[in-house]
């Protein structure tokens, strides 16, 4: 898997640390200090120093991407797993790190940044990325919904990921409606990720009890 994907898992740790280039450039119009943390409401509560921000934040990006890369290709099952599945395994890490950072440096930078709007709405899309491809993910132990009663029996992960599919799709597109209302942008992210990952799994602990 490592091999087949090797240009891929190239070309998306060097974006990873893309904003760590552009931080240098940008380095001397940088404050010492940089927003780091927003809270749900958008309001940054968190800081770093433009070291840290600069640098350290898109390395931890990249070690946390290849850590995925990595233990995702070393799953025993891994000749289950669909090409596209894995690619936006191989994406998730490098499109964030470019969306954090840009929000950081646009706010250090004194521009007007809607976290409270572009988060929601990016695990909205990567949550409707997911949900399409759910149905068609075949036994592993990396991707999925991974609990006892889905890999021991090939036909309960078959029909627990359907229904997973059709969750998260519907659950994502709540999410996304829920990025252009502010004041409810904590209840439409939270409560469709609850859904998403509790349904399914009661749904599998039925159809085990029922066909044990």
């Amino acid at each position: 898997m490592l091999k087949k994907n090797l240009k891929t898992i190239i070309i998306s740790s060097i974006v990873t640390i893309l904003p760590m280039l552009a931080g240098f450039v940008l380095w001397n119009k940088l404050p010492e200090k940089l927003p780091t943390h927003w809270n749900f409401e958008g309001v940054i509560d968190g800081w770093s120093s433009k070291p840290f921000a600069v640098i350290c934040i898109p390395l931890i990006m990249l070690g946390f991407h290849l850590i995925c890369t990595i233990a995702t290709s070393c799953d025993p099952k891994t000749h289950n797993f669909n090409n596209k599945v894995f690619g936006i395994v191989l994406w998730i890490c490098p499109i964030l790190s470019l969306l954090c950072m840009t929000a950081t440096y646009a706010a250090a930078l004194g521009f007007d940044v809607k976290v409270e709007f572009i988060i929601p709405l990016f695990m909205g899309v990567l949550f409707l990325i997911i949900g399409n491809y759910l149905p068609k993910c075949k036994q592993n132990y990396t991707i999925g919904i991974k609990i006892p009663w889905t890999l021991n029996d090939e036909e309960n992960w078959n029909k627990t990921h359907r229904l997973a599919g059709f969750i998260w799709t519907l659950g994502s597109v709540v999410i996304i409606v829920g990025a252009f209302f502010k004041d409810a942008v904590v209840y439409t992210t939270f409560i469709p990720i609850a859904v998403m990952v509790i349904v399914p799994m009661i749904y599998s602990y039925i159809y085990y009890r029922k066909h044990r």
